[in-house]
């Protein structure tokens, strides 16, 4: 994740510097070629403003799913028992998942997990 954020800033900054770069052609240029030129800049600055801010908003809309808390049942055939546990999704793994409390529970192939909304929230 670490290193989208560095890419996509990397990429800000080269836009920057080629629009920033002065033109070594001759400067004596047409107002409507200025025009153009002011236009396609507002519309790269749009361009970029959008897209840090369609890449911040799904950042956080993941970060916000991810620390959803949901109450997991663990349902084992062998004891003929269930147990709650209250979990973040992001905890949930394969074979492991990790309490709010910091329990850490690893599972067997033969357990059945349910996963539901915690009724809490």
């Amino acid at each position: 994740m670490l290193t989208k954020i560095l890419v996509t800033l990397l990429v800000i900054a080269g836009a920057l510097f080629y629009i920033r770069k002065p033109a070594r052609a001759v400067r004596a240029e047409k107002t409507a070629d200025v025009g153009k030129q002011i236009l396609f800049k507002y519309v790269v600055y749009g361009l970029i403003a959008f897209s840090l801010l369609a890449s911040s908003g799904y950042w956080y809309l993941n970060w916000q799913d991810g620390n959803q808390i949901v109450d997991v049942t663990i349902v084992s055939p062998n004891i003929a028992t269930s147990e709650v546990y209250q979990v973040r999704k992001k905890d949930i793994g394969n074979n492991m998942l990790t309490t709010v409390d910091g329990i850490s529970i690893r599972l067997s192939n033969q357990e059945r997990v349910v996963i539901a909304k915690n009724k809490k929230q």
